[in-house]
C-alpha cells in the first residue's frame, strides 16, 4: 500500500513519493505570535502533527519544520499598545503556543525557526532575487516582480490577468506593478529594524518562509502545509520567490486544511466569534478537542460548538471505556477458548482498514470509524463467558497503537488517581460486599465532589472524570 495526498497544486490525489527514500521534509506555516492562538490556528497544528505521526508510523523519518513569525505589523502594533518590546511579546506568546498545542498532543517540531533569528538568510535570499532580476529596490523597500515569474497563479489556479483585476498600489508603496509584493519594508521611526543593503527595515511576510525552508530543508521539499486561507497570496508568493531564486521546484505536495465555523458561521475576529485555544483547553479535556478536530477529514470545513464537543466526548468515552474493560478483564481469571484465531484475524482486519483509510489522504474521520468498529468487537468479545489473555492483550495493544497514531491517549486517566482516591474506591467495594450501603453511598458522594464519577458495570466498578 502507498500513501496518497490531495495536492492543492494539481487538485488531485497523488501517490506520495519522497525526494529521499524513507524520509519526509515537511514545512508547516506557524503562527504570528502577537496573541494567543484561536482554534482556527489549532486545527492545522493538530492536523499536520497527525500527518507527521502517521508518516512515522509507516516508517518514515520526518524532518518537521514549523516557523514562528516573531516580527511584523501586528507585533509592532501590540508592542506599542502594551508599552513592551516586540521580542518580549513574541517570547511570551511562543511559550503560550507551545503550552496550548502541547496540551492538545502536538509534538515539538524538529526546528522552530524564528524570523528574527534568520535575518542574514532572509537578506541574502532577497539579494539573490535582485541579482536575478526578479526583485527591485525602491526608496528603501524591496518588491518582487511578479510578472517575471511565469508560473505565478499555479497554486491558486488563477491567471495573471485574473489576479491583475482588482490589484492596486496602496498609499506609500513604490511598486512598478500593482501585482508586485513586498520583500523588505523600510523602517518607520521607532520601529524594530535591521541593517540591510537597502537601508534599515524588516522583512515582508512571505519571504521568511522561503528563506527558512531553504535553510532547514533545502531548495526542494516534500510537503508544504498550512491553513486554506494561506493558499493565496502567501503560498503563491512563496512558490514565486523560491522557484525564481532556487531555479527548482519548491514543494512537491501542497496540503491545506479547511476552515472552522462557529455555530455554522465562519469564524472571524471581525464577527467576534473566535475561540482562543488557550481558553478552550481549560474548559474542555484537550484530548476530546483533538478527537473532535480529527473527526472530520482535514480538507473539509468543521463546525464547532460546545454541544458538538460534548458529543465528541461521549464518542471518545466509548473507546476509552472499551479499553478500560479490557484492562479490567485481564486482571481476572481467563480460560482458553477455541476461536482465538478468528478473533485475532478480526483484530488484524480492523488494523488493515485503519491503515487503508489513513493511506487515503490521512482520512482521520474514516479511521475513527474503524476504531468504533474495533470497539464493538472488543465489547462483543468481552460478553463471552470465556476469554483468553492473548486475545485481550492483542485487542489492547492494537487499540493503543492505532489511537496513538492519532496523537490520542486512552490510558492516561488511570495515572491521575492518587492513593487517597484509590483507597476510597477499594473501601467502597468492600462496603458493598459487607452490605454497608450507607458507607458505600457516602464514598460515592465524596468522590463525586472530587469530580470522580463511579460506574458499577458487569466488568466491575469503573470511574471517570465528571
Amino acid at each position: 500500500m502507498s500513501i496518497k495526498i490531495y495536492n492543492t497544486l494539481s487538485r488531485s490525489k497523488e501517490t506520495f513519493t519522497p525526494i529521499e527514500e524513507g524520509k519526509v521534509k515537511m514545512y508547516v506555516c506557524g503562527p504570528t505570535v502577537y496573541n494567543y492562538i484561536h482554534i482556527g490556528n489549532a486545527r492545522p497544528a493538530i492536523v499536520f502533527d497527525t500527518v507527521r505521526r502517521y508518516f512515522e508510523y509507516r516508517g518514515y523519518e520526518v524532518k518537521y519544520v514549523l516557523n514562528f513569525t516573531d516580527v511584523d505589523d501586528k507585533l509592532i502594533k501590540a508592542a506599542n499598545e502594551l508599552g513592551e518590546e516586540v521580542p518580549q511579546i513574541a517570547n511570551r506568546f511562543i511559550q503560550a503556543y507551545k503550552e496550548d498545542v502541547g496540551a492538545l498532543g502536538v509534538q515539538e517540531a524538529v526546528h522552530h525557526p524564528r524570523v528574527t533569528e534568520n535575518m542574514e538568510e532572509i537578506i541574502s535570499f532577497i539579494q539573490g532575487l535582485i541579482d536575478k532580476g526578479h526583485a527591485y529596490a525602491s526608496e528603501g523597500d524591496v518588491y518582487f516582480r511578479t510578472r517575471s515569474f511565469d508560473g505565478y497563479g499555479k497554486l491558486s489556479h488563477q491567471s495573471i490577468d485574473e489576479l491583475r483585476t482588482g490589484a492596486r498600489i496602496e498609499v506609500g508603496e513604490k511598486k512598478e506593478d500593482p501585482l508586485d509584493f513586498t520583500l523588505w519594508k523600510e523602517a518607520k521611526d521607532g520601529e524594530i529594524a535591521w541593517e540591510s543593503p537597502w537601508g534599515k527595515g524588516r522583512p515582508g511576510w512571505h519571504i521568511e518562509c522561503s528563506a527558512m525552508a531553504k535553510k532547514y530543508l533545502g531548495d526542494t521539499i516534500d510537503i508544504h502545509a498550512g491553513g486554506q486561507d494561506l493558499t493565496f497570496p502567501h503560498h503563491e508568493n512563496e512558490i514565486a520567490q523560491s522557484e525564481a531564486n532556487n531555479g527548482s521546484s519548491f514543494a512537491r505536495y501542497w496540503m491545506h486544511n479547511g476552515y472552522i465555523n462557529i455555530d455554522n458561521e465562519k469564524m472571524s475576529k471581525s464577527l467576534g466569534n473566535f475561540v482562543l485555544a488557550h481558553d478552550l483547553v481549560k474548559k474542555h479535556d484537550p484530548q476530546v478537542i483533538r478527537f473532535f478536530m480529527l473527526s472530520v477529514q482535514y480538507r473539509h470545513p468543521i463546525n464547532f460548538s460546545d454541544e458538538l464537543l460534548e458529543g465528541a466526548k461521549s464518542s471518545f468515552d466509548r473507546i476509552k471505556n472499551a479499553y478500560e474493560n479490557l484492562k479490567y478483564r485481564m486482571n481476572s481469571s481467563v480460560s482458553l477458548t477455541n476461536d482465538n484465531e478468528k478473533w485475532l484475524n478480526e483484530i488484524d482486519q480492523h488494523k488493515q482498514r485503519f491503515i487503508k483509510e489513513m493511506d487515503d489522504d490521512f482520512n482521520t474521520a474514516n479511521a475513527i470509524s474503524v476504531l468504533f468498529d474495533l470497539t464493538k468487537s472488543i465489547n462483543l468479545y468481552l460478553q463471552a463467558d470465556q476469554t483468553h489473555t492473548d486475545v485481550l492483550q492483542v485487542f489492547a495493544r492494537t487499540l493503543e497503537e492505532l489511537i496513538n497514531v492519532l496523537g490520542l491517549e486512552i490510558s492516561q486517566e488511570a495515572e491521575l488517581l492518587d492513593e487517597e482516591i484509590d483507597a476510597l474506591i477499594e473501601e467502597r467495594k468492600q462496603a458493598r460486599k459487607d452490605r454497608n450501603f450507607a458507607r458505600a453511598d457516602e464514598i460515592r458522594d465524596e468522590l463525586k465532589a472530587r469530580h470522580i464519577i463511579l460506574e458499577d458495570t458487569s466488568q466491575g466498578t469503573r470511574w471517570k472524570r465528571g
